[in-house]
């Protein structure tokens, strides 16, 4: 396999992605991006932490989770943990940002 067929695999899955991603988001509330990943949920627990030498570090559960992953054969998720020093941004998806602004003559 030529990098050039790598590339425009990678690029056809990345779409194929995408195209998920757009069916799906509507069923969601949240949106967490960690370090690694980028999920959809409807419940998310973010619990800061610290350890002994004081630290900090977050804790994030999920349940019925979607994973943003191209390399993942099953992208639904029942629970996700994920214990990480980097940031994590949680944010409530509102339902009009996804909606399709009508074409046409304004009113």
């Amino acid at each position: 396999m030529s990098s050039e067929d790598l590339e425009k695999y990678e690029a056809e899955m990345e779409l194929q992605l995408y195209r998920e991603y757009r069916d799906v988001v509507g069923l969601f509330s949240y949106v967490v991006e960690t370090e690694r990943r980028f999920y959809l949920t409807n419940h998310v627990d973010l619990q800061p932490r610290s350890t002994e030498n004081g630290e900090m570090y977050f804790e994030v559960t999920m349940e019925d989770a979607w994973v943003w992953d191209m390399y993942r054969p099953a992208r639904f998720v029942r629970n996700v943990r994920v214990v990480t020093f980097k940031d994590v941004n949680v944010e409530e998806i509102t339902k009009s940002d996804l909606e399709v602004p009508a074409t046409g003559r304004p009113q």
